[in-house]
């Protein structure tokens, strides 16, 4: 019987080559979206074409009854839920003088409370089963901050307790909570910088370059196998040396 991964926004950029690369390795999986559009169609069927299923269930992870029916529905397709990857987020990067309310908090209810409310509604389901991995998008501003992004930086350090506590509550389960933090990856997000600031951004990493989506799938892949049994509570940087 396949393997089951749930991994949130997953229709573009580093949730997008997570799903296929478990698709790859011949994981079914389970998709959320907010609204159906091209990206979805085109992801769906890019991640069935390795011969596995793939369930697109709609649901807005920062809402807690959206996340409950989500979960519910893809343990009714499933039966199970092997792995989750919590990617969904948001930025709206401002200087915090500039920055309006609504503004902090849809990024804090996106990236961190989405976290709680999706990991809240399967984390019983593993408990059942006695096994289970959990690994959460963090980024390398959550440790080291960034200007113009303490919302943004905010959410993503709390990612970061949150997978070092869960992780301790869970452990005896054999539920593995992990996360990951990456630096400056080619993503759409980035696509937009003028090349002056790209250039600057790769001077400022070791590597001299940004890195790839695929080398975030890399790392979340080794997470979830049994190769990383006896690793949780952890945060690894993707940064190519920047932290």
């Amino acid at each position: 019987m396949s393997k089951v991964a749930l991994i949130t926004g997953a229709t573009r950029g580093i949730g997008k080559q997570i799903a296929i690369t478990f698709a790859k390795e011949g994981y079914d999986i389970a998709i959320n979206y907010r609204k159906e559009n091209q990206e979805l169609t085109d992801t769906k069927k890019e991640i069935e074409s390795y011969n596995v299923k793939c369930v697109a269930v709609q649901g807005d992870v920062s809402n807690f009854e959206d996340c409950e029916r989500l979960v519910k529905e893809i343990i009714e397709q499933y039966g199970k839920i092997d792995v989750l990857v919590n990617n969904a987020g948001i930025t709206k990067d401002m200087l915090l003088m500039r920055m309006k309310k609504e503004d902090f908090e849809q990024v804090i209810d996106i990236n961190l409370v989405g976290t709680f409310n999706v990991t809240k509604n399967v984390i019983n389901y593993m408990m059942k089963a006695r096994s289970g991995r959990i690994i959460n998008i963090s980024s390398i501003v959550g440790i080291s901050g960034n200007a113009g992004q303490t919302n943004y930086s905010s959410s993503k350090a709390g990612i970061i307790g949150f997978t070092k506590s869960l992780a301790q509550e869970v452990g005896s389960r054999n539920i593995l909570v992990n996360a990951v933090a990456p630096g400056f990856i080619e993503t759409s997000m980035t696509e937009v910088l003028k090349e002056e600031i790209k250039e600057e951004i790769a001077k400022r990493i070791p590597l001299k370059r940004m890195g790839k989506a695929q080398d975030v799938a890399n790392v979340v892949k080794f997470l979830a196998s049994e190769d990383s049994s006896y690793i949780t509570g952890q945060v690894i940087c993707i940064d190519g040396g920047m932290s």
